[in-house]
């Protein structure tokens, strides 16, 4: 049987047979579980649980998709740890879900990691709906604009409605308000009819303060290792087997109920792990081995500042066998270059040198001490990784989002540089990611938002945004609490000339990527031909395309006779220009250019 036809029963969580639903709970903790039943058509009832072995907990009653219900442990009520949807928020009860969807995607096998090009997607800020129905609405112009993956920043459940995603807690849960687990598969379905993937970002490092319960039932947490958000997700402590399987359990949920074709994993240098085979590692390998039964192509990839090689090298070289990581180092040397900015993590980028080394290489520090971290080696060899392994940008979340007023490229670099910038991203042979907007030059910040409704919680983060970004010089931040700050955040999708010229500019470079990149070899060789010109030949032998990068600089050079001059922009000083190879005869090594 097909994996995705399967039963869709979980190890925990309510399960659907018959007009039953079994009831599982994982709580050492717990000397007695009550569960608190509400129907729709009888009042509510209290059920004991029975107890199993290793502190587990079950029940069989008679229930219906939409019914709701809650564990009770002393004075408390709180949703089951494995809720696939939570309409009343993070505090409320679980509703019952029946998870059979007519899916229409049985010939979608997904793509491969080389044809990947990222759209990275807030449901809450994409469209003035903010519902997973509206972004589908919005696919046909993603197919056209030349994207093959759709990146969807977490869609769990969170406290309140206005949230980036990482401050999930019900790991298994939609968040009710993008439109719940219906919607989601929805969104999945219609993208895979229109050839898109999509991968979703998760949290497998830390959860959310506000409606974080699994310490009531088990110890998910240990103070073995500790975090930024606190004491560290059990991995490798007493019990830790039980919760290693509550979240590799759950990277596969995604996978079979919502056919997504990969998994994002959040920040992963914070997942603290000293098991034989760490998380990562195992989460990988089951994934893969998911995807091989099941016959579709599932991509797993990681962010981390590290530059460790380890993360992508299969596990037969001791590697966790992941198929790419999101790399910094292009962004932070581009936007240094572009910006003059030298502060925080951009002081060990303004060395010009490094464009073109990560444009020919994985990433730039690969040992080297590195300044923000109080002159610390960072990274390992990047000898032997593929440049497809690495996910570049020049906008992400992150990057935008991090600043204190979240102003994005559009506000910080002229047109001219930011089509320059967005041609070395997608002719990269590394797999580029867009933030969603950039493409047409999106105006609106996009900011860092919440809506906490814990008052102690809703002081702490308004209080201390601004300590998180003084590192950068920033001291005027908006109140992350502030509705203001989410409707400010939102996508205009405005229509003036200068956006539809844009998106005309970043089509073209995608149908090249398509026709140039894609096919062959993947590699590149950078170099600056003169101080502020710099020029780059895909693949780095015998190359089939070459562009030139004019960083203010007044260099002349005469094109090859066997390049045709394919796209080209001249504006606020920097030129770019983009050749395909015409002719068969051999291309001497240096770069021939025109002036720009």
């Amino acid at each position: 049987m097909n994996v995705y036809t399967a039963t869709h029963s979980l190890p925990l969580g309510a399960t659907v047979r018959n007009g039953l639903v079994d009831f599982h709970l994982w709580a050492p903790r717990l000397s007695s579980v009550t569960l608190r039943f509400c129907s729709r058509n009888a009042p509510r009832r209290d059920f004991p649980m029975h107890r199993l072995p290793d502190g587990y907990w079950r029940l069989t009653l008679p229930a219906s998709p939409g019914d709701r219900y809650q564990y009770v442990t002393g004075s408390l009520a709180i949703p089951d740890p494995v809720s696939r949807l939570l309409p009343e928020g993070v505090h409320g009860p679980t509703e019952i879900v029946d998870p059979s969807f007519p899916w229409t995607d049985d010939l979608w096998h997904g793509i491969p990691l080389e044809h990947y090009v990222l759209y990275e997607l807030h449901v809450g800020t994409f469209t003035p709906e903010c519902t997973l129905d509206a972004a589908a609405r919005r696919l046909d112009f993603l197919h056209d604009l030349g994207v093959t993956a759709i990146e969807l920043m977490p869609v769990n459940a969170v406290p309140g409605t206005r949230n980036w995603g990482y401050d999930g807690v019900g790991f298994y849960a939609v968040q009710s308000n993008y439109g719940g687990p219906a919607a989601l598969c929805r969104f999945v379905d219609a993208a895979h009819q229109r050839g898109l993937a999509v991968i979703l970002d998760v949290c497998y490092n830390h959860l959310g303060n506000e409606g974080n319960y699994l310490s009531q039932f088990g110890p998910y947490f240990t103070s073995k290792h500790m975090t930024p958000w606190g004491e560290a997700i059990n991995y490798d402590d007493a019990n830790s087997i039980h919760v290693r399987r509550f979240v590799v359990e759950n990277a596969l949920y995604w996978l079979r109920e919502y056919h997504l074709d990969g998994l994002r994993l959040d920040a992963v240098q914070t997942i603290k792990d000293d098991s034989p085979q760490h998380i990562v590692a195992e989460i990988a390998e089951r994934v893969h081995r998911f995807g091989a039964d099941s016959h579709r192509r599932i991509v797993l990839t990681v962010e981390t500042d590290e530059n460790e090689p380890r993360y992508v090298l299969p596990a037969n070289q001791g590697g966790y066998g992941v198929d790419a990581v999101w790399s910094d180092d292009f962004h932070h040397s581009i936007h240094a270059l572009l910006t003059g900015e030298n502060n925080g993590y951009y002081q060990d980028f303004a060395d010009c040198g490094f464009l073109p080394r990560v444009l020919s290489e994985p990433y730039v520090f690969q040992g080297e001490p590195f300044q923000f971290w109080q002159g610390r080696p960072r990274g390992g060899s990047a000898q032997g990784l593929s440049l497809a392994s690495q996910i570049i940008c020049i906008q992400n979340h992150d990057q935008v989002g991090n600043r204190a007023l979240g102003e994005r490229l559009t506000s910080l670099a002229p047109a001219g540089a930011r089509k320059l910038a967005a041609a070395l991203l997608l002719l990269s042979p590394h797999t580029p990611l867009l933030f969603m907007g950039q493409e047409y030059d999106e105006p609106a910040p996009w900011q860092f938002f919440t809506d906490f409704g814990d008052p102690i919680i809703q002081k702490a983060v308004s209080e201390g945004r601004p300590r998180e970004v003084a590192k950068f010089g920033w001291t005027h931040v908006p109140d992350p609490q502030d509705p203001a700050t989410f409707e400010r955040s939102r996508l205009g999708w405005p229509q003036k000339p200068e956006n539809l010229d844009m998106l005309a500019w970043y089509r073209a470079l995608l149908r090249l990527r398509r026709e140039y990149v894609m096919p062959g070899p993947r590699t590149a060789r950078a170099e600056w031909a003169a101080e502020g010109l710099l020029t780059v030949q895909i693949p780095a032998e015998s190359p089939r395309l070459r562009i030139a990068a004019n960083f203010r600089c007044k260099a002349s050079f005469t094109p090859g006779e066997d390049w045709d001059l394919k796209m080209e922009n001249e504006q606020d000083g920097y030129g770019t220009k983009v050749y395909v190879r015409t002719g068969s005869r051999t291309v001497p090594q240096e770069v021939c250019l025109v002036e720009l």
